[in-house]
């Protein structure tokens, strides 16, 4: 690891911050910038050490590519062996915007980025801080910049430049920098959308909902278990993925309201904190409340900041009501199944 003291604190994402961030890219440093979805951490894609440096800062597993952010559709198909139809169509209708786009790979994209696969995820973010940088760079260096979230492997994603200074700061060195875009506008990651099969397929629901592909392009059907393992690797696809420190249950009203009974029943110094869309009745200092929002973009917008903010309060578990199922709550619901993975287990294992 590197030396935590001597990294610098985020710098706000004026012209010359992000000159200064492109240069720090075409010499193989990382970059933290925000997108619209989430904070990512960059380095040039093209650059198989600089990338190398990405998944040692993230303790990243080298077999879980990338996704690779780019200024424009052309930059984005000069990154591609195949630029298939439905490609150049969801391309059009959602660039720049949150969006990933996996497609066969050019042999200019090391195996590095992509996990030894075949195939490669592209985007052109929507953030302007994003796109000014990747300009930037396009002048100096590759213009291709590989950036996975900025955070530890696993952990929450960073909505804010705060995040993403608590979490790596130990970890990056005095030569990356962070460019503070303030909280990103959407605050989930892209939709991810394999345009190698036909029809196509979306891999992680995301930024864009699965409805406004499908008024586009024919969908492929939901995987069979065999199919889902043989289908390209892709961020965020692990089952336990996007987590607090603190355990993190989900359940519906009744179930959260029960649970938080019997946990209180079983040790009444717990300390808890609930996410519902219904208040609960008042348990004195042991339970805090909040309304979430029932609307889905509002919701996502604010999950992980929140997640983190709850993280440093020293609660012993977390309890939030499942949202919706409705189609246009899907990347919520997604992203709230992979972050209580285990939860249960982690608060009171012998309570169930």
């Amino acid at each position: 690891m590197t030396g935590g003291n001597q990294f610098q604190s985020p710098l706000a994402a004026d012209a010359q911050a992000i000159a200064l961030a492109a240069d720090a890219l075409a010499q193989g440093h990382l970059v933290a910038f925000p997108t619209e979805t989430v904070y990512g951490l960059g380095a040039d894609a093209l650059s198989t050490k600089a990338v190398g440096r990405v998944f040692f800062v993230k303790g990243r597993p080298p077999d879980h590519p990338l996704i690779v952010h780019v200024a424009s559709s052309q930059a984005a198909e000069a990154l591609a062996r195949e630029w298939p139809e439905s490609a150049q169509i969801l391309a059009r209708a959602f660039w720049p915007g949150p969006l990933t786009l996996v497609v066969r790979r050019s042999p200019r994209v090391p195996d590095s980025v992509t996990g030894g696969q075949d195939t490669v995820g592209l985007r052109v973010p929507a953030h302007p801080v994003a796109l000014a940088l990747l300009q930037a760079f396009a002048r100096v260096g590759s213009g291709a910049v590989a950036a996975p979230s900025a955070n530890v492997f696993g952990a929450l994603s960073p909505t804010r430049a705060l995040d993403v200074t608590q979490g790596l700061k130990a970890r990056l060195g005095p030569e990356d920098l962070v460019l503070d875009g303030g909280p990103c506008s959407v605050g989930l990651e892209s939709t991810i959308v394999d345009c190698t099969v036909s029809p196509v397929r979306i891999l992680r629901p995301g930024g864009v909902p699965r409805q406004a592909i499908a008024r586009l392009l024919a969908l492929a059907p939901e995987d069979s278990v065999a199919e889902r393992e043989s289908r390209p690797r892709v961020s965020g696809s692990h089952e336990s993925h996007y987590a607090p420190r603190t355990p993190l249950l989900v359940l519906d009203h009744e179930a959260l309201w029960a649970r938080v009974h019997a946990e209180l029943a079983r040790n009444p110094q717990i300390k808890l904190y609930a996410w519902v869309f219904r208040l609960l009745p008042e348990h004195g200092s042991l339970l805090s409340q909040g309304l979430a929002p029932r609307d889905p973009q509002a919701y996502g917008q604010a999950l992980y900041a929140r997640l983190h903010d709850w993280d440093s309060k020293g609660f012993d578990a977390l309890f939030l009501e499942s949202p919706p199922n409705e189609p246009e709550w899907e990347a919520v619901r997604d992203r709230l199944r992979r972050a209580a993975y285990g939860g249960d287990t982690r608060l009171s294992p012998n309570a169930m």
